[in-house]
């Protein structure tokens, strides 16, 4: 159902005061031609109501000429912030960023982080954002994964649809999304409601076979039928199947970059208000489907870059891909089986 623009600034008071927002502090709203204008407007407002010193950056779109499609996370890296300097400086000098936008992946989102700005990520139909309101607990749940993740030196990945996936970890920091962002230098975005890692670089090994039902972003399509990818030595080598495997081997190979194919961060959805379902009933270019990544118990593999955590597969070729049903254990310990979260017990919904 549709969302006034009065709850929606109220939504928006709500998640700001989590992210620690109030009178001493400033938020830019960063936003572009693309932008929703409703959120834009509603973050100005919330944060005017909070007693926040606010202000607008406002730059043009940019379209690299290699992008396909409309979806945010198609093409990583350039972004209309690149190589504006007076811009950076501006959002630099924020306490908090609301980002209408979109510049993750971007070398000038983790030079702004590194300054100790918090950037909030909100590109979401505010009925979506409205659905998933983050709360304390969500953080509670996500960073009681997240000490287990930050512990594990491996992680195995299995399924009846016949995934048979593992991987060494410890190399690269585990990140949390819950919604707010409510430390220095700290990115996040609503919705969310997941955890992931990266595996170290090399080690990730074995089979993950997309069975039906599964997900594939950018793409924003439910998986029809069975594509099996081998991976090795951290990349994906082969992928088998029909039409969806051809399509898919086919969009990698239009980038010509070899490093597409790396494993990139890896992980666990555990917010129970995203919905498998939901993107079923969107537009696809209605914002990024947050719910299809956050959606509890899945594993969330993804593609490409992973620049944004020191390392250097600086790469334009993003997939992200949920799969259901999966086993998922941390050194032979179980956090998921088939799709449920079991462990840590403060984790689960």
């Amino acid at each position: 159902m549709p969302v006034s623009d009065r709850e929606l600034t109220q939504m928006f008071e709500r998640v700001l005061t989590l992210s620690k927002v109030d009178k001493t502090q400033s938020v830019a709203v960063l936003k572009s031609d693309y932008s929703n204008p409703r959120i834009v407007r509603a973050a100005m407002d919330a944060a005017q109501r909070l007693g926040a010193n606010v202000y607008g950056v406002e730059l043009p779109a940019f379209n690299h000429p290699r992008a396909m499609g409309m979806d945010m996370t198609a093409y990583c890296g350039d972004t209309p912030l690149t190589g504006n300097i007076a811009a950076q400086r501006a959002l630099e000098a924020a306490d908090l960023i609301v980002d209408t936008m979109m510049l993750l992946h971007s070398p000038e989102q983790e030079q702004i982080l590194k300054t100790g700005t918090r950037i909030l990520l909100a590109v979401e139909p505010p009925e979506v954002l409205a659905r998933i309101m983050p709360t304390e607990e969500d953080k509670i749940r996500v960073n009681a994964a997240a000490e287990r993740l930050k512990r594990a030196r491996s992680i195995a990945v299995t399924s009846k649809a016949g995934s048979d996936f593992r991987a060494t970890l410890g190399q690269y920091p585990t990140v949390t999304e819950y919604g707010f962002a409510d430390e220095p230098g700290r990115w996040d975005h609503w919705p969310s409601g997941f955890l992931f890692s990266w595996p170290d670089e090399g080690s990730a090994e074995g089979t993950l076979v997309l069975d039906v039902g599964d997900i594939l972003l950018p793409f924003k399509t439910y998986v029809r039928e069975k594509m099996t990818l081998e991976i090795e030595e951290g990349f994906i080598r082969r992928i088998h199947g029909g039409f969806e495997a051809e399509y898919l081997r086919d969009y990698m190979a239009y980038f010509k970059d070899p490093e597409v194919y790396g494993i990139s961060h890896i992980g666990w959805g555990l917010q129970p208000r995203a919905q498998w379902t939901a993107m079923g009933l969107h537009d696809k270019n209605d914002g990024m489907c947050m719910d299809a990544r956050a959606f509890y118990g899945n594993f969330l593999f993804s593609t490409g870059p992973n620049t944004e955590v020191g390392g250097s597969r600086k790469t334009p070729c993003h997939m992200d891909i949920p799969l259901r049903g999966c086993d998922i254990l941390l050194d032979g310990e179980p956090v998921v089986l088939a799709g449920d979260v079991v462990a840590p017990e403060a984790s689960r919904a």
